[in-house]
């Protein structure tokens, strides 16, 4: 019996951490694509170029959809912690709210490049 109590606690401990990583990935994310389309819009402000401000948001944009990924991911491995129902639901709304989220900024953002 205490291999298996020292199973599950190493268990959670991996998913906490591997939930953790996930969730820093999402945040670098964000970051650098605030950097990369701060850069973009400054270069586009400087040369005047027509349509800046679809393609900024279009970088922006991608980013976005990078990271929620890895925040549903983090959602995911979080599921498997979640021992009381309370916490479960919480959870599943959250990836829900994600789900949509992304699925809709990636049809915009599909819209965009065809354009």
């Amino acid at each position: 019996m205490e291999l298996i109590e020292l199973i599950e606690t190493g268990l959670y401990i991996f998913a906490n951490l591997f939930k953790l990583v996930l969730e820093a990935i999402a945040l670098i994310c964000i970051l650098w694509g605030l950097i990369k389309t701060i850069k973009l819009s400054i270069s586009y402000k400087f040369h005047h170029r027509p349509h800046g401000f679809s393609k900024i948001r279009l970088e922006f944009g991608m980013w976005l959809v990078l990271a929620l990924e890895f925040q549903l991911g983090a959602d995911i491995v979080a599921t498997t912690l979640s021992s009381d129902f309370t916490s479960l639901a919480k959870l599943v709304i959250i990836a829900i709210v994600r789900t949509a989220l992304n699925y809709f900024l990636t049809k915009e953002l599909e819209g965009k490049l065809h354009e």
